[in-house]
């Protein structure tokens, strides 16, 4: 069902998802046991890099798409791989919530606040609600860099949903949280950069 709600029975379809809802089962077990409170913010796909470019993503032989297009770009990377072009969706690739890593950052604040003033457990999701295909995004990558991408269709990985969107409507009505960064020209230009 798309996008995802948090009320949606969790079904993870890989060990990544899997160990995600565990989490979950932990703090909710430990709040039905104890005084604990929290609110699990269930990201979708972190991207991007402090606009001020203070800070980014370093971590090495990252496998984020936005991540390893921006190392293909500025010739850190040989290729980029594309892991199947076959999937049931309108350009063929998968379709994923991209989110970037500020807004994502504005969420964790306004969680802190709603735990400080007593506020309830919360599960919520952190994303747009919409989707881009992995095309899409080479596509922003190649439009920002202005220059084009070595890119190489693969097989498609094992446990790859082809459609993966958040329901970011519990964040924005419980917490009043309002992206400002939700634009993947802006996403991919800060990652670049």
């Amino acid at each position: 069902e798309m996008p995802v709600t948090e009320d949606l029975e969790p079904r993870p379809i890989n060990p990544y998802g899997a160990s995600k809802l565990m989490t979950e089962w932990i703090l909710r077990d430990t709040a039905a046991a104890s005084a604990l409170r929290y609110v699990a913010l269930r990201y979708f796909n972190v991207a991007g890099a402090d606009p001020a470019g203070r800070a980014g993503q370093s971590t090495r032989s990252a496998t984020h798409l936005i991540k390893v297009a921006c190392e293909a770009a500025v010739g850190r990377r040989a290729e980029v791989q594309v892991f199947g072009d076959d999937y049931e969706t309108p350009d063929g690739t998968c379709v994923r919530d991209y989110i970037h890593v500020s807004d994502l950052a504005a969420a964790h604040v306004l969680a802190l606040r709603h735990l400080s003033s007593g506020g309830p457990a919360l599960t919520l999701n952190c994303g747009y609600g919409r989707g881009h295909s992995v095309k899409d995004v080479l596509d922003a990558v190649q439009r920002v860099a202005r220059r084009r991408l070595p890119v190489r269709v693969a097989p498609r990985r094992p446990g790859d949903p082809p459609i993966l969107v958040a329901s970011a409507t519990r964040l924005r009505t419980t917490l009043g949280w309002r992206p400002k960064h939700d634009d993947l020209d802006e996403i991919v230009r800060s990652a670049l950069a």
